[in-house]
């Protein structure tokens, strides 16, 4: 199994997660989008490759978190679609396996007595932004093995459900399982994932202590034996999604005592 890290806000560039990565013997970094100095505009692809060369480690890319390739105001969502276009495109020129994703619930309107999501009112619509999007990430990744793994967060809509469904269709397609955001919500959105599980290739690994999330390893109330036998079976690559160096380097040190066991 493979093990990386995330890009953390203590390690201020490339060149400093790379140190930290190699201190730990990790295999990879998560670049977060989120962050200014992770965007395709900004990322100097000849110094990653030396880095990546040099420290025998790999990259994997987690897209926007305010992604919505279904809105409907067609120009917002034409950037965005071209914002992932344009990540395939980095990924494929640093050997990049993985992309990973949320899924928008999008908007809801609150009624008196409920909300309505706007993607279940108007759902053959949402379906029909998502065969695009898929068949646009079909070309876009042609036969480079890159994955887009579908992250879970808040817990499933029926409507995401089905849309994560209708993206499996295609094999660049797959699942991240984050473990702590599941755990926060009750484990609603488990029997899902493990319902797909030959489609599941990465995980985030950190523990949980009811609402409080991204712990380091041993810090929470998870099973994380339980989580990593998964992992192995289904040959994930697992991301130690702490948010702080410390936390990393706490989850790295029990990983180690789980594995060694």
């Amino acid at each position: 199994m493979q093990y990386g890290m995330p890009t953390l806000l203590e390690a201020k560039d490339i060149d400093a997660c790379v140190i930290l990565c190699k201190e730990l013997s990790l295999d990879f970094i998560e670049l977060n989008m989120n962050f200014p100095q992770y965007q395709t505009d900004t990322i100097d692809l000849s110094h990653y490759r030396t880095l990546s060369k040099e420290n025998n480690l790999f990259y994997t890319f987690h897209l926007e978190e305010a992604l919505n390739v279904c809105g409907y105001n067609q120009e917002v969502t034409t950037a965005y679609l071209n914002t992932v276009q344009g990540s395939i495109n980095l990924a494929k020129q640093l050997n990049a396996p993985v992309l990973n994703m949320h899924m928008a619930d999008g908007i809801y309107i609150t009624l008196p007595e409920e909300k309505v999501y706007l993607f279940r009112q108007f759902r053959e619509l949402y379906l029909e932004r998502l065969r695009e999007f898929r068949d646009l990430c079909e070309r876009s990744i042609g036969e480079d093995n890159i994955k887009i793994c579908i992250e879970n967060c808040g817990g499933y809509q029926d409507f995401t459900q089905e849309g994560i469904e209708l993206l499996l269709e295609s094999s660049v397609f797959a699942l991240t399982y984050d473990i702590g955001h599941d755990h926060s919500i009750g484990g609603v959105d488990e029997p899902f994932l493990r319902k797909h599980k030959d489609r599941l290739q990465h995980m985030h690994l950190h523990d949980a202590l009811g609402k409080q999330n991204h712990l380091a390893i041993g810090a929470g109330e998870i099973n994380i034996e339980d989580k990593l036998a998964l992992a192995k079976e289904c040959h994930c690559r697992c991301v130690l999604e702490t948010k702080t160096i410390e936390g990393l380097k706490d989850s790295v040190e029990k990983l180690h005592r789980i594995i060694d066991k």
